[in-house]
């Protein structure tokens, strides 16, 4: 057996070392990808918004930054991944089942950052919107973002429990 054919048996057969990573690597690429996406909505409407009102920076620059917190819960999650399971140490401590389950918490909890985050998007340009018209109501219109933000961090928070319940160690 080549020492290639031995590292892929013991990360992907004898340990769930290499699954795990594989979950970590999706959580972290789906979260930046739709905050990537999300501010590019955003900032898009912000800019139109801004090229006749620069005053309104200010009031606008949270609400396009908003989109940006889901590829931060997403390396979050990733760091949290590769710790429980012993990629940082060198210390392999997971079995492939535990692999596997953490490669699915990684699928899942990107797909939910991915999504929010486009959506977050799309609530922030409403919201800038309500500020172009509004702009003394820029308080109220930071909600409408703020409530999709909601669920990327109930994904973020249940992806942490669930790996600390998967891999059954203490912090």
């Amino acid at each position: 057996m080549s020492a290639w054919q031995q590292m892929l048996n013991f990360y992907f057969v004898q340990t769930g070392a290499g699954l795990a990573a594989m979950g970590a690597v999706l959580v972290f690429a789906l979260g930046g990808l739709g905050s990537a996406r999300g501010i590019l909505i955003a900032g898009s409407q912000a800019g139109g918004v801004l090229s006749e009102k620069p005053e309104l920076f200010g009031q606008l620059l949270v609400i396009m930054a908003l989109p940006g917190t889901q590829g931060f819960y997403g390396f979050i999650c990733a760091i949290m991944a590769a710790l429980r399971s012993g990629l940082i140490a060198g210390q392999i401590t997971i079995s492939p089942t535990q692999g596997l389950v953490i490669f699915f918490l990684g699928l899942g909890t990107g797909i939910v950052e991915l999504m929010s985050a486009i959506y977050q998007g799309k609530a922030s340009a409403v919201a800038t919107n309500m500020v172009a018209k509004q702009p003394t109501e820029a308080g109220k219109a930071i909600l409408i973002p703020a409530l999709v933000e909601t669920y990327a961090v109930v994904a973020l928070l249940a992806n942490i429990l669930l790996l600390i319940w998967v891999t059954g160690t203490k912090f």
